[in-house]
């Protein structure tokens, strides 16, 4: 790959002995001031020397520290390397492709490459390369080249032109790597990447369902309001139910007229034809509730990623303000400063799940504080939707502003908090087309804001 300089030989001593004769000859003839003038010019000379030499002898180390440094990439290389010239003459290798080969050094030199190819078909390719290439780098064309064990491997090639130092084209570099070693690292990536997708999903079920759990309190006692009605109203119709049957049987049986006025006055029955209508209409309600407590949990449970609905984004804030501030603590207050609507496109179960987060957020930060309370705004901008969410807490520590969606970064203790919601919170939007960034308030507290696409 190269032949280091040679170092220079010491000054010749016949030749100093030339220049002292001649300096002697002048001296009788010229007298001492040109004996002097030829001191100094020797001088010149000799120092010229010693610093030619040094130098060379500089050049001559970092010349060998270079071939070495070569040397040490092409030994150490997985891929295989050839340098041919424009002929398609090998001048040098390196040990990959003298390993999978089995040739030496010496074997391969002054070879055609052709004749490393296993098939008809390979050879035929690279010589129409070289018969015709123009300089042009080809790039990962598969051929077959021939083993040590007298088989053949499949290797995608790369060939490359190589020039002088005045643009004239020398030959070509051409590596390579067994396709067997590119498809095993483009399946261990691919199953990383799957691995990858799924730990994904599951982190975000992890988080949802964490949100989800945190409901069960909330949920619990919404449902017991209307299942609580629909009880008591159940009940009071099956007692009328037993009235209404007394009555009736009397009637059936063709008692005396004055006996089924007295029974329908002691069972009151005027009173509970006038009570059914509210009795069934308040049942009804009830059911209506509870079904819809129940269709708005499966609609955040569910994991609905890739959905698309137009939805009013009011009704999604409301209802997730609504869920937190049950679990949540008494004193914690949220005031909702909104438009009649805030109409998106997207998944409104995803969506009630990030202003969940940024609520519950809200309240833990404000866990301290006297007169906790967040203010949540919305407004209409051009063609997107925006909105605010401002505590009255401490505010984000600036060391921590840059991590707050870092995934796992919490500065909650240790069991309060995964790390996951804003994170998980901040990919959503940005699924949704729309982007989510935290700052501190100018008057104190944290303030996060949400800027979404508004629907066509």
């Amino acid at each position: 790959m190269g032949t280091a300089a040679k170092p220079p030989r010491e000054p010749d001593s016949g030749a100093m002995q030339m220049l002292e004769t001649l300096a002697a000859s002048a001296g009788a003839a010229a007298g001492e001031h040109v004996w002097i003038d030829v001191i100094q010019k020797m001088d010149e000379v000799y120092h010229d020397l010693l610093e030619y030499e040094v130098a060379l002898e500089d050049k001559n180390a970092a010349l060998e520290e270079s071939q070495q440094f070569i040397t040490s990439v092409l030994m150490s290389m997985s891929d295989i390397l050839v340098v041919c010239n424009r002929a398609g003459i090998i001048e040098d290798v390196n040990q990959s492709l003298l390993a999978l080969t089995g040739k030496t050094e010496n074997e391969m030199k002054g070879r055609a490459i052709f004749d490393l190819l296993a098939d008809e078909a390979s050879r035929q390719q690279m010589q129409h390369y070289f018969a015709g290439h123009g300089g042009e780098t080809l790039h990962d064309f598969e051929l077959q080249l021939s083993t040590a064990s007298g088989g053949s491997v499949p290797v995608s090639v790369n060939c490359t032109p190589r020039y002088s130092g005045v643009g004239k084209l020398l030959g070509m570099v051409v590596t390579g790597r067994p396709v067997g070693e590119l498809r095993r690292a483009y399946k261990a990536l691919r199953r990383t990447h799957e691995e990858l997708k799924r730990t994904q999903q599951q982190l975000l079920h992890s988080e949802k369902m964490a949100s989800l759990g945190r409901l069960v309190a909330g949920v619990a006692h919404e449902l017991n309001n209307p299942i609580s009605f629909v009880l008591g109203n159940v009940i009071a119709l099956k007692r009328y139910a037993e009235r209404l049957h007394s009555y009736l049987d009397a009637v059936h049986r063709s008692l005396p007229d004055a006996e089924i006025m007295k029974l329908r006055r002691d069972l009151r029955i005027d009173r509970i034809v006038e009570d059914l209508p509210p009795l069934i209409e308040g049942t009804v309600e009830g059911a209506q509730r509870t079904r819809d407590i129940v269709d708005s949990l499966k609609r955040f449970s569910a994991i609905d990623r890739d959905e698309q609905v137009r939805f009013d984004l009011v009704g999604v804030i409301e209802r997730a303000v609504h869920w937190v501030t049950k679990i949540g603590s008494d004193k914690f207050r949220v005031d909702l400063k909104l438009p009649e609507q805030l109409p998106m496109t997207g998944s409104p179960g995803q969506m009630q799940q990030v202003v969940m987060n940024l609520v519950q957020n809200a309240c833990d930060a404000t866990a301290e504080v006297a007169d906790a309370r967040l203010t949540v705004t919305g407004r209409i901008e051009g063609d997107s939707l925006l909105l605010g969410f401002y505590d009255n807490g401490p505010g984000i520590g600036l060391a921590n502003l840059p991590h707050i969606f870092d995934p796992f970064f919490t500065t909650k203790p240790v069991g309060k908090g995964t790390g996951l919601g804003l994170a998980i919170s901040y990919g959503i939007v940005e699924r949704h087309g729309g982007h989510l960034a935290a700052d501190n308030h100018a008057e104190g507290g944290a303030v996060f804001l949400l800027t979404l696409p508004l629907a066509e």
